[in-house]
C-alpha cells in the first residue's frame, strides 16, 4: 500500500484511512451538540444520573470538547492532538456507563452495550497512531510547508 509523508512528526500513513477511523467525528460531534439540545436526558441530567462530579460544569465542558475535537477530526486538522481529549472522554464514558454495570449485565451484555464506544475508542487510537491521512488538512498543510521550505 502506498504511503505518503504527512503531519508534524514526519510519519507515514496509509492513504486509505479516511472512511472508517475518521468516522468517529460523527459520533462525537453529534453527541456534543445533543448535550446542549437535550440537557435533561443527554447533558447535565445524564451526568447527574451517572454520578459525574460537578455536572453543571462538566456536561457543557464535555459537550464543547466533543464538538470542537469532533470538528477537527472531520476536517483532519491537528488530528492526533484532537484524539487525546476524545480518548479520555470515551474512556470515562465506557467506565461510567458500561463497566460499572458489568455485574448486572454480565460479560456479553456489557460487550453488547459497549460495542459502539469500543469501536470509537479503537478508531481514535488508530488516528492517534497514524494521523488523519493523505486527504486531511494536516497532510495538505505539511505538503505546503514542504513546498515552501523545500
Amino acid at each position: 500500500m502506498p504511503v505518503e509523508r504527512y503531519g508534524g512528526l514526519g510519519e507515514s500513513c496509509p492513504q486509505g484511512n479516511l472512511a472508517d477511523p475518521r468516522s468517529s467525528w460523527l459520533g462525537f460531534l453529534s453527541e456534543g451538540i445533543q448535550k446542549f439540545l437535550f440537557p435533561d436526558s443527554l447533558g447535565i441530567g445524564r451526568f447527574v444520573k451517572i454520578g459525574i462530579p460537578w455536572p453543571q460544569v462538566m456536561a457543557p465542558f464535555v459537550g464543547v470538547v466533543e464538538i470542537v475535537c469532533g470538528s477537527l477530526l472531520l476536517i483532519g486538522l491537528v488530528t492526533r492532538l484532537a484524539t487525546v481529549p476524545l480518548i479520555i472522554d470515551i474512556a470515562v464514558a465506557l467506565y461510567s456507563t458500561k463497566i460499572v454495570t458489568f455485574a448486572k449485565n454480565g460479560f456479553w451484555g456489557t460487550l453488547h452495550e459497549a460495542r459502539t464506544d469500543v469501536s470509537m475508542l479503537l478508531g481514535l487510537i488508530f488516528l492517534l497512531l497514524v494521523g488523519g491521512g493523505a486527504w486531511s488538512l494536516d497532510a495538505w498543510l505539511a505538503e505546503r510547508r514542504d513546498a515552501i521550505h523545500g
